[in-house]
């Protein structure tokens, strides 16, 4: 059975596990909020399975709430049952589920992709129709550049191959396990 190691992903692994058995997470919305996670920050809540599959990943480029202890809870109920790339997990499954929170400084627009590194920055590409996609830094997996590009226009459904009136903005994040 996993075991979280951060009081980050001790908030998720609650929060998933008490809407799972209640459909609600009232109950550790309302408890009181650790120091740490008083901040006002944006995260990503990602689980993945034993053998290292990705089984739910939903975040928030910007703050939405008003700490970062709610950001975690809503975001990882929503990684856990929202993910439509996934069925809703099951009690039975979070037994085997690896969490992880990564809590994302502020994204910086640039425009020189030279300024870009996929192992120590994640990406955000939107364009002149409303696209928009993003990806989290150092992804196992993806090592180049290019390849984040390509990934991160692909989810954002941007079918053009150059990269002329797309706007990019790189993040840095801070992992919790």
């Amino acid at each position: 059975m996993y075991t979280t190691q951060s009081i980050y992903t001790k908030t998720a692994f609650k929060a998933i596990k008490e809407y799972i058995q209640t459909g609600t997470s009232q109950l550790i919305e309302n408890q009181i909020i650790p120091k740490d996670l008083l901040i006002k920050a944006a995260c990503f809540v990602t689980l993945k399975t034993k053998k290292n599959k990705l089984r739910g990943c939903i975040g928030t480029l910007h703050p939405v709430y008003k700490n970062l202890y709610t950001e975690i809870i809503k975001n990882a109920v929503a990684s856990a049952v929202r993910d439509y790339r996934f069925t809703p997990l099951t009690l039975n499954e979070l037994k085997n589920i690896k969490l992880s929170v990564e809590v994302l400084y502020p994204p910086e627009e640039i425009d020189d992709l030279s300024l870009l590194d996929p192992k120590i920055y994640g990406a955000i590409i939107s364009d002149k129709n409303g696209n928009k996609g993003v990806l989290l830094p150092d992804i196992e997996g993806i090592d180049s550049v290019e390849e984040q590009i390509k990934i991160i226009k692909r989810k954002a459904g941007i079918i053009q191959n150059s990269n002329q009136g797309l706007t990019f903005y790189r993040f840095k994040t801070e992992k919790y396990y």
